[in-house]
């Protein structure tokens, strides 16, 4: 098996900033829920493909927790970073926030996001291990390894 290098989290910690337009909006004139999932899939994505140097697909989406509207004309801002990573699985966490003119941020929004490397084949591949540095990155991963035990019971209960 070949040799799986390491990374720090920090390398594919991504962020995107959006303005909410009246586009966004649903009949509550509030964000509409699909629309953040779309960014956050997409954020999730981009971390991934940082992290693996190749293509990912979303697996699941197992936690997405709404804490508060967002509405027209908010400045929204995604951020997202690996928590944990598996053999070719790689746990992702986007966090929204929206900030307003001052710069101060409210968190709306956590999600966390499976995400697997694919190969050229479109067949998952080994993923380079995660090297957690800061004590916030360090508790993310352990508590990673306990969402990805209940994910795995889960799956087991389904089927």
């Amino acid at each position: 098996m070949e040799q799986r290098i390491a990374k720090t989290v920090a390398e594919s910690r991504t962020e995107q900033v959006q303005i909410i337009l009246p586009e966004h909006i649903n009949g509550f004139d509030r964000l509409f829920g699909g629309k953040l999932v779309e960014w956050i899939d997409i954020v999730a994505g981009v971390v991934a493909r940082r992290h693996s140097n190749c293509n990912v697909t979303t697996a699941s989406i197992d936690n997405l927790q709404f804490k508060a509207a967002a509405h027209v004309n908010s400045t929204v801002l995604l951020r997202g970073q690996v928590t944990h990573v598996g053999e070719t699985s790689m746990e992702v966490r986007v966090d929204t926030f929206v900030e307003d003119l001052s710069g101060e941020r409210k968190l709306i929004n956590r999600a966390y996001l499976v995400m697997v490397a694919l190969d050229d084949n479109e067949k998952p591949i080994p993923v380079p291990h995660i090297i957690p540095v800061t004590d916030e990155e360090k508790e993310e991963f352990e508590a990673g390894i306990r969402r990805r035990a209940l994910r795995k019971q889960r799956r087991q209960e389904r089927f």
